[in-house]
């Protein structure tokens, strides 16, 4: 009698489609502008929009190593905030405003809780969108100017607000 345990017979295993690089990115832009979402949730006054750029920049970092491109975290966050400010006062000062509205008794918290997480994945998708658009050209993030992209982050911001709002309702399903 042998003592070797049996083999079990091995399929051979289909390897999944190999991605682009595009394909990549916008996989880790979706993941980030729900992580951004989730951020939106922090009841800390601060530490919520603390939790979103730091989303925001991981996501750029990782968006980075996908096209080989060289990553610095200072100005990365640099280019987070231009691209932010460039949305223009209202997005910005909304963002800010929920997070503040969380220390209102009862309305503020649910009032925020509705309105900051869309909004903060919003910035995220958009973020993620025109850096992808970016080095898919061959840029860097040296090269990045967030005035000349400031149409397409505004585009990018109002289609990342019906992604992440079907994104969180399905979540909630």
């Amino acid at each position: 009698m042998s003592t070797e345990a049996p083999t079990a017979i091995i399929e051979p295993t289909v390897q999944p489609e190999t991605l682009t690089k595009e394909q990549q990115a916008l996989k880790l832009t979706k993941r980030y502008s729900l992580w951004s979402a989730g951020g939106g949730l922090i009841p800390i006054i601060g530490l919520d929009i603390v939790a979103i750029i730091a989303a925001q920049v991981k996501m750029i970092n990782e968006i980075s190593k996908v096209y080989g491109v060289e990553f610095k975290e200072q100005r990365a966050k640099s280019l987070v905030s231009s691209l932010i400010a460039g949305l223009g006062i209202v997005p910005l000062g909304t963002g800010v405003l929920f997070s503040a509205m969380k220390i209102l008794p009862l309305v503020g918290p649910l009032a925020a809780t509705v309105a900051l997480p869309t909004a903060a994945g919003a910035v995220t998708y958009a973020t993620g969108k025109v850096f992808i658009m970016h080095f898919e050209s061959g840029g860097t993030l040296l090269d990045f100017k967030p005035e000349k992209m400031k149409a397409a982050y505004k585009k990018f911001f109002e289609e990342g607000k019906d992604k992440v709002a079907t994104a969180t309702q399905e979540a909630a399903n």
